[in-house]
């Protein structure tokens, strides 16, 4: 019998459909990236304008806020499950309608109930692209692209950020100059439409992402896994060649004898074996201490960073614009070096950057932070009786506070000081931004029971599950400490700039680019869905702590050490991925599960 060989011409045309079909994957993914980048970022420039024309207290603009978070954690618990009953083509399609149908939900709302869902819907959808895009580019990608493939999620997801931002300082733009030309009801009108035109600039891609959705071909290793071999060759076909294609699948094969099953049978194996128990762990960890590098912290207050750094309003919100672009750009960089230098290397490279970026900017506020003073007294004296507390802070209220507090020094000037004011209510304690004396339109310190004390009882279970809400309700306003500092010059403003370029550099390269991929490739078959979902809970469940406790820990400790604290974290995630993390470049997600089942040893290769 012979054996037949494809010809040149038909070989070319077979090669030139695989790439033109990996590209639609990458599109397609990238769309998925862009729209969690935008479910990050998008709030930021609406927030301001929101925030003037609804007539929402604090209260619920926080849950507004927040209301993303939230759908993110409950959908992200849920991902996995969902992507192994429906498969991840149409999960990634239900993502993308949620999204969708959330903006209209927001953009057209009267009130906080729209509002609340509209966002809690596109937290939902967040929360499940960030599982199942991954997850899907993993499954579908061969090895020698699968790096670049993630890397183009990544890539998109800072494009998201970089644009809410550009967005919402173009519409800053446009809102004072409305105010220079027109009477305080057409400048109320142009924000109220401002903050609806943010989130109306974002269904565009929502609508891409569904339609490219609908065309790509379902994950080849989740078919196998229902028992359709031959629909999980074709899929495979369709990004790979023949050849490659029927190693692959028989490595498929490979690994559900080892595990006593057979395609679409029920694995027997148990799942304390250690080559589903290491990888978990490890995922765990290094997304863990993905987050706990402070990334979404200083990316939510990066503006407010820069501002008690030394830097003026306007140079500070154009500190954060060029902050989401270098994001941009060097993931640009670690996506053309991941699969060419891999992903240890990335991993060591971006959290020693991230390190010593931490530490120099933790030196640069602990140098200006060691001369504050605590006024708590002199400001717990101004409580008014109702226990609410209104405190303009200018030149003349920073000389009398430190005057009061019994400061003799030159260091602090009262004509450029920083105040911030840690207070509570009971069992519930909230704390202010930092303001400068130096900022004449800045508002006065306003301190109430609503901005400290939740509305109801779910509310309060999250912000503090053991106080006592119908106590604090009536309880006495206590100011637990009132922080007068010093605002250091615009160079040393600069400088702070630079080592947060730095930060946000190392991360992009490193961590940014390879921590979905390390997630979606560690992860073996029999609980890749689920243990990402997991993995990914464990790291919104750091992010919303750090987040929760950024401005109280901040206001009390300082700018240095919630610095410092991150860098300890990063420390911890550079030894982790030096010592524990194996090098997964060019291996394919069965030999990946192989070298944990062998403890390391070489597997025989596939023939």
């Amino acid at each position: 019998m012979m054996k037949t060989t494809a010809s040149p011409i038909g070989a070319s045309a077979i090669d030139g459909a695989n790439r033109s079909y990996n590209r639609f994957l990458l599109l397609v993914a990238g769309l998925g990236g862009l729209l969690y980048g935008v479910d990050v970022g998008i709030i930021g420039g609406a927030l301001p304008y929101l925030e003037a024309t609804s007539r929402l207290n604090a209260g619920q603009l926080s849950i507004i806020v927040a209301a993303v978070l939230l759908g993110s954690v409950i959908s992200t618990l849920f991902a996995g499950l969902l992507a192994d009953w429906m498969g991840r083509k149409p999960l990634m399609v239900l993502s993308g309608l949620t999204f969708v149908l959330s903006i209209p939900m927001i953009a057209l709302a009267h009130g906080y109930g729209p509002l609340f869902f509209g966002r809690l819907l596109q937290g939902i959808s967040g929360g499940l692209i960030g599982v199942v895009v991954p997850l899907y580019l993993a499954e579908c990608l061969s090895a020698s692209h699968r790096g670049k493939g993630t890397g183009v999620f990544q890539w998109l997801l800072t494009l998201g950020i970089v644009s809410a931002a550009v967005i919402g300082i173009y519409y800053s733009y446009r809102v004072e100059a409305v105010a220079r030309s027109a009477d305080a009801a057409a400048v109320f009108t142009f924000k109220d439409q401002a903050w609806r035109r943010i989130f109306w600039v974002s269904l565009p891609p929502g609508v891409l992402f569904v339609l490219g959705s609908l065309f790509v071909a379902e994950s080849p290793r989740w078919l196998f896994l229902r028992g359709k071999q031959d629909r999980a060759l074709a899929s495979l076909l369709r990004s790979r060649s023949p050849q490659q294609a029927e190693i692959e699948l028989k490595e498929m094969d490979q690994i559900a004898v080892a595990a006593n099953a057979g395609p679409g049978r029920a694995v027997k194996d148990s799942l304390l074996r250690r080559k589903y128990v290491i990888p978990f762990l490890l995922a765990c960890v290094i997304l863990f201490c993905n987050t706990a590098t402070g990334i979404n912290s200083i990316i939510g207050y990066n503006t407010s960073i820069l501002l008690q750094s030394g830097l003026s309003d306007l140079h500070a919100h154009w500190g954060y614009v060029v902050f989401t672009f270098v994001n941009f750009l060097m993931t640009i960089g670690g996506m053309s070096l991941v699969d060419r230098k891999g992903r240890k290397f990335l991993f060591i490279l971006g959290t020693s950057g991230i390190v010593i970026s931490l530490v120099f900017v933790g030196l640069l506020f602990l140098s200006t932070e060691k001369m504050n003073r605590d006024c708590q007294g002199a400001v717990q004296a101004m409580v008014e009786p109702d226990q609410t507390l209104t405190l303009p802070f200018h030149p003349a209220e920073a000389k009398q506070l430190l005057s009061a507090a019994g400061y003799q020094g030159t260091e602090i000037e009262s004509d450029r000081a920083s105040l911030a004011v840690i207070y509570s209510y009971g069992d519930f304690t909230a704390a202010t931004s930092f303001v400068r004396s130096d900022d004449p339109s800045a508002a006065p310190i306003r301190i109430t029971r609503e901005s400290a004390v939740p509305a109801n009882k779910v509310e309060a279970f999250f912000k503090n599950p053991f106080g006592n809400l119908d106590a604090a309700r009536t309880a006495p306003l206590r100011i637990e400490r009132a922080v007068v500092g010093r605002v250091p010059n615009a160079s040393h403003g600069w400088l702070v700039a630079i080592g947060l370029y730095l930060f946000m550099s190392s991360f992009a390269i490193g961590p940014g680019v390879c921590v979905w991929l390390a997630l979606s490739e560690l992860m073996p078959t029999r609980i890749r869905s689920n243990g990402m979902s997991i993995a990914l809970v464990i790291n919104q469940m750091v992010s919303t702590t750090l987040a929760g406790i950024f401005l109280p820990f901040v206001s009390k400790y300082g700018y240095s050490s919630i610095f410092f604290l991150f860098a300890g974290f990063t420390v911890i995630y550079l030894t982790v991925v030096t010592f524990f993390l194996p090098e997964t470049k060019g291996k394919t997600l069965e030999e990946i599960e192989q070298y944990f089942e062998t403890g390391g040893k070489k597997a025989e290769p596939v023939r």
